[in-house]
């Protein structure tokens, strides 16, 4: 690990160099990203100079101990290596922590598809209540939402909903979040106040730019139909809505939210480059050790991850066993102890198949 630790800090002294060339503006792009890499690795040099000291200490009181004859230095000596080798373990910690390789998507924007599953109508409320919540979660973070595409149904259901949430750090908050979550409670229909229990999926993808996903014209189909839903005489007259299909991925995205078919292709687009890139993700994942692709942000996405119990007030995470009895804070945005537990285990699973 020291050896890691001094390699980052040579790391950090060449990007300065190149930093001082005079040539070292004339590539905005570069510079950007050399500026980057460096602010990054500034931000652990405190941890890692206290890591080093450390270890120097241990060194300098072992050697004093050997050649020393004074007794107050031997003293001396001795609180010192002593007090080094308990602070040790925590800064051991720290530091391993921070070698980890971080996930370049954390920092992205999200698209957020919340669709209902099984359960009928009491599903497509279901997911409402869940698309709510995510609406809190995102105010209270200072993220903004836009929709992309969206099916309703009776009263206040969803079947299907596709947002863009934009914030800081917005795709390594909400991806723990993908996966079925499943609901218990007594339908305002059931008349013998029978518990039913019903789901919904939940998908988070990393938002695509441009260069992230280029798609070849040849591998897309675009077709263009009449919006339905709200009707009038727009929806009856204009073929606004907009299909794509991706042959080599056999994706097929479609929107019609907008009344242009120009917004609604570009939005078609982006959900089309973030589905094509998180698939790249996932391919990635698939190739690295089994420890790896079990964790607990990397999970099967139609594997129940959740549930929200109504008759008894709590939500169950069931990939980390945590259960919390603040159902009503939990459907008004209040999930950040869910997240925040995930991630850290998710961290803790990271640190173990390092080892």
């Amino acid at each position: 690990m020291k050896d890691k630790v001094q390699t980052i800090i040579d790391r950090y002294e060449e990007l300065g160099q190149r930093m001082m060339h005079p040539d070292f503006a004339d590539d905005l792009k570069k510079m950007m990203e050399v500026s980057k890499e460096r602010s990054d690795i500034e931000k652990q040099l405190p941890t890692f100079n206290k890591y080093l000291n450390t270890l120097q200490t241990i060194d300098d009181s072992e050697e004093i101990l050997k050649i020393e004859s004074d007794s107050e230095m031997l003293e001396f000596a001795k609180e010192e290596l002593a007090a080094a080798k308990e602070y040790l373990p925590q800064i051991e910690e720290e530091v391993q922590i921070m070698l980890i390789p971080k996930d370049q998507s954390d920092v992205r924007n999200a698209i957020l598809e919340i669709r209902a599953g099984t359960g009928g109508d009491e599903a497509g409320i279901f997911a409402g209540d869940l698309y709510r919540m995510y609406k809190y979660y995102a105010e209270s973070r200072k993220w903004k939402i836009e929709v992309m595409s969206e099916s309703s149904g009776e009263k206040d259901a969803i079947k299907e909903v596709i947002v863009l949430v934009t914030g800081d750090e917005v795709y390594g908050s909400l991806k723990y979040e993908s996966g079925v979550h499943r609901v218990q409670r007594v339908p305002e229909t059931e008349t013998q106040g029978r518990v039913h229990t019903s789901a919904a999926s939940v998908v988070v993808l990393p938002e695509s730019d441009d260069v992230d996903v280029e798609i070849d014209e040849k591998d897309l189909r675009i077709d263009y139909f009449r919006a339905s839903g709200a009707g009038g005489q727009h929806v009856n007259k204009t073929d606004s809505a907009v299909r794509l299909t991706h042959f080599p991925s056999g994706l097929v995205v479609s929107c019609q939210d907008e009344r242009s078919q120009i917004k609604n292709r570009a939005k078609a687009m982006k959900i089309l480059q973030s589905r094509l890139l998180d698939l790249e993700i996932q391919k990635k994942q698939e190739s690295e050790t089994d420890a790896r692709r079990s964790m607990v942000g990397t999970g099967d996405r139609s594997a129940k991850i959740r549930t929200y119990n109504y008759p008894q007030g709590r939500v169950t995470d069931h990939r980390i066993n945590l259960t919390l009895y603040k159902l009503e804070a939990v459907m008004q945005g209040d999930i950040q102890e869910l997240i925040t537990a995930l991630a850290q285990a998710d961290l803790q699973e990271k640190i173990a198949a390092r080892e």
